[in-house]
């Protein structure tokens, strides 16, 4: 329908369709001919078997537009349209905006590009940023679909957001709107059940980033419980992994609420991790019976006993009665067998989930005590000394939680250091 070095309304001159749109939509470098700039012109043509929301969409566009400024958000020119005969018999609608030299992140995985960790990070930042700021307009924007190709790398090497031909302006994001958007493997769903809220802008870009660092369209991904099974495909650092998985969370609710939010968490967690990563890094010293074991979102610390033991429960039973006949029989004796008993066949696991911690201590396999509480109530994990007895201690809300006992100094501390991180990471 149009061509290279057509003018259009006597301003614009196409010089390059750009990249593969919808039937009936065109994208064109083009030249303003008053000020011989680039400009980048969006067409859309109104013919029969066009949807009316798709007009409302693009008019939509239009004016959410005109209301930003940003830096890395191409700023709004113009909007115009076109009579039949001039269009080819078919109605058309312009919108222009700058142009923005550089690459699709989309151009750049297709060429087989894989992004690092920090490169991976920095984009993450740049585009947390914007979001921030069109997270806390009034009316919000949200711009409903984010992914590699709606995302141009310029060749000044900063991330610019384009095409809002989704943009969702309102006042009470909370609503339900039947205009479903978005894109498979980058939306999430209540954005398919037609609630689009900031967080979904979060959960897709989480989405364009696992496909940055895998080289995979999310979609192609494996899935379980409908969440992205990524971590097996990269290696980065451990806060990422989990701020990635957070923000990809098939539960709303679990997820970050804002960008503003999942950029204060993202820039803390580096942070910290940079300075866990020095040469004084705290390490499990070679003595330590703790077993660690972190698999998904759980951690796992399982302290043996001190002395192992192969006994089924019938066993124990049996040594229990027999212990029960020594301590009527020899009182004095006992105390000192029971005492043994105790502090050598005794052992105890600490698991955390995201959501609560459990303590469990047994004897011969049998549970003596169990404890299951709230993350929420953890107040801090503290060192404490008594004499030469170093302990770890998780403070509550309603009690303290003593784990481990005549530890060392430095076996102490590194415990309660990893604690510390893996409730500092599953955390906002």
């Amino acid at each position: 329908m149009f061509n290279t070095n057509d003018i259009l309304v006597d301003k614009y001159e196409l010089k390059k369709r750009l990249g593969q749109t919808a039937i009936g939509h065109q994208t064109w470098l083009a030249i303003d001919i008053l000020t011989q700039e680039k400009i980048t012109l969006k067409l859309l043509a109104f013919s029969p078997q066009m949807q009316w929301e798709e007009l409302k969409l693009f008019e939509r566009e239009a004016q959410v537009l005109q209301s930003l400024q940003h830096k890395r958000i191409p700023k709004y020119r113009d909007y115009f349209d076109l009579d039949k005969d001039l269009g080819g018999g078919i109605a058309w609608f312009g919108l222009v905006q700058d142009y923005i030299p550089g690459a699709s992140l989309q151009e750049l995985v297709d060429s087989r590009k894989i992004f690092t960790e920090e490169e991976t990070y920095t984009i993450a930042i740049e585009i947390l940023e914007i979001l921030s700021y069109l997270h806390q307009l009034n009316p919000i924007v949200i711009h409903r679909d984010i992914k590699p190709s709606n995302l141009i790398l310029g060749e000044d090497n900063h991330i610019y957001l384009i095409d809002f031909g989704a943009v969702q302006a309102q006042g009470a994001v909370t609503g339900v709107t039947f205009t479903v958007v978005g894109s498979s493997g980058y939306a999430p769903l209540e954005q398919f059940w037609g609630r689009a809220v900031p967080a979904s802008d979060i959960y897709a870009l989480g989405a364009t980033l696992i496909h940055l660092l895998t080289g995979i369209c999310p979609v192609d991904l494996p899935h379980k419980d409908s969440q992205i099974q990524f971590s097996d495909k990269v290696n980065i650092a451990d806060y990422f992994r989990y701020w990635l998985e957070k923000t990809t969370n098939i539960s709303l609710e679990k997820r970050f609420s804002t960008a503003k939010e999942a950029l204060v968490s993202l820039q803390r967690k580096k942070l910290v991790t940079t300075a866990n990563n020095s040469k004084n890094k705290l390490v499990q010293p070679h003595y330590s019976r703790f077993l660690v074991t972190k698999k998904d979102s759980q951690l796992c610390l399982y302290l043996p006993p001190k002395m192992n033991y192969q006994i089924g429960k019938s066993a124990v039973l049996t040594i229990i009665f027999i212990l029960g006949i020594i301590t009527l029989a020899f009182f004095p004796f006992s105390l000192l067998v029971l005492l043994f008993v105790y502090q050598y066949f005794k052992d105890m696991r600490l698991v955390f989930l995201e959501q609560s911690f459990k303590i469990q201590r047994t004897i011969f396999g049998l549970t003596y005590q169990s404890i299951n509480t709230s993350n929420d109530e953890i107040l801090g994990v503290f060192l404490y000394s008594s004499s030469d007895n170093h302990q770890v201690k998780i403070r509550t809300r309603k009690r303290n939680y003593m784990i481990g006992e005549n530890l060392k100094e430095e076996e102490c501390a590194w415990l309660a250091k990893e604690i510390q991180d893996w409730l500092y990471y599953h955390g906002n």
